[in-house]
């Protein structure tokens, strides 16, 4: 790992979808955002929620799996299937907790090299991602030029501003002073430090969406009442939404990964000064396609903007394009038809693993 330590041995959760071609080169990895996982697309027996970018993956979609044969990968430190802090420690007996190791962004796309040329694949025809999965887009750009046709890195960043890490520290000492969190043993308590989970996830939420969107979503329209309490209940739609999302997330997501992952984001910087941008940038030959949000205030268009001038100043090969949207950061995952024609036109274009 980047920070010298080890670890092993590793579980790689993954879905593919489609078929890899004779010639092994029609492969498209997909990396996960901040909170996703392998489950990109598709209904999974007895469960009712798809994939989180099943608009996207499948038959005559954007990532057209008549065509593609299209890759996920949960993370390293993950906490869907892959190795992370709620993984048993074979030097111990227990789980990982804090034990487990610092990740970086490098380091998880390292595991998905070994994945990617475990299933036979030597050259991926594009890596995309969104959010944090950009970041891996272009961790894989730098790490493995000649692994990579096409990278497709959206609402992203090459570096946290000091803002987002703020946000990232808030959302830690929301989870870490819960009294159930335990030192990051909580599950051998029984418990889960859903207090500040949850507190995490409602004030990252806010951040995925735009001003505009939640005004126009909900206003100031009260939840189940007609005037408001006088009291410290959830008197506002608003706070009733975030309350649910928070709650929700709490079923699903392990506050230890959160920590990690939240930790890996902070340390991305893969052009610390204009030295380490051209040696990092360099041997770098694939097409690159940068998409931004009007409304993201996460990732900004200033910040997608930084990274095309440094592409441009090193004569890479670059389209960008910024989408006129009131959906905020969380419009990567969605269905703005604008963005869905252009990933579809620089695939259709870009997409071939020469």
């Amino acid at each position: 790992l980047d920070s010298g330590a080890t670890l092993g041995p590793v579980t790689l959760a993954y879905e593919t979808y489609g078929t890899l071609s004779p010639e092994r080169d029609n492969a498209v990895l997909i990396c996960h955002a901040l909170t996703g996982d392998a489950h990109v697309a598709g209904v999974h027996a007895g469960k009712d929620d798809p994939g989180w970018w099943d608009d996207f993956v499948g038959p005559g979609r954007v990532f057209d799996t008549d065509r593609h044969f299209v890759i996920c990968s949960n993370l390293i430190a993950g906490c869907s299937g892959s190795t992370g802090p709620g993984s048993l420690n074979p030097a111990t007996g227990r789980a990982y907790g804090l034990d487990f190791p610092m990740v970086t962004t490098a380091d998880m796309v390292r595991a998905q090299r070994a994945l990617v040329r475990h299933l036979g694949v030597t050259r991926l025809r594009a890596v995309v991602g969104g959010s944090v999965g950009g970041m891996q887009a272009l961790q894989w750009a730098l790490d493995y030029p000649d692994a990579v046709a096409s990278c497709v890195i959206i609402a992203s960043t090459t570096r946290l501003s000091a803002q987002n890490i703020a946000f990232n520290a808030v959302s830690r000492q929301a989870i870490m002073t819960d009294p159930d969190f335990h030192d990051g043993r909580y599950a051998e308590h029984g418990v889960i430090p859903h207090r500040g989970l949850a507190t995490a996830r409602m004030m990252a939420h806010i951040t995925y969406l735009s001003e505009e969107g939640l005004q126009v979503k909900f206003g100031r329209s009260l939840q189940d009442r007609d005037r408001v309490s006088y009291g410290f209940d959830r008197d506002f739609a608003v706070e009733s939404y975030l309350h649910h999302q928070g709650t929700k997330f709490v079923r699903r997501f392990d506050a230890n990964t959160y920590l990690y992952l939240t930790k890996a984001m902070d340390y991305f910087d893969p052009f610390p000064d204009a030295a380490a941008a051209a040696r990092a940038l360099e041997p770098v030959g694939c097409n690159f396609l940068v998409c931004s949000f009007s409304s993201d205030w996460r990732f900004d268009t200033s910040r997608s903007l930084e990274l095309v001038q440094t592409l441009l100043r090193h004569d890479k090969h670059v389209a960008f394009q910024e989408f006129r949207t009131a959906l905020g950061h969380d419009a990567f995952l969605l269905d703005v038809p604008a963005y869905k024609a252009t990933l579809k036109a620089f695939l259709d274009r870009h997409g071939r693993a020469r």
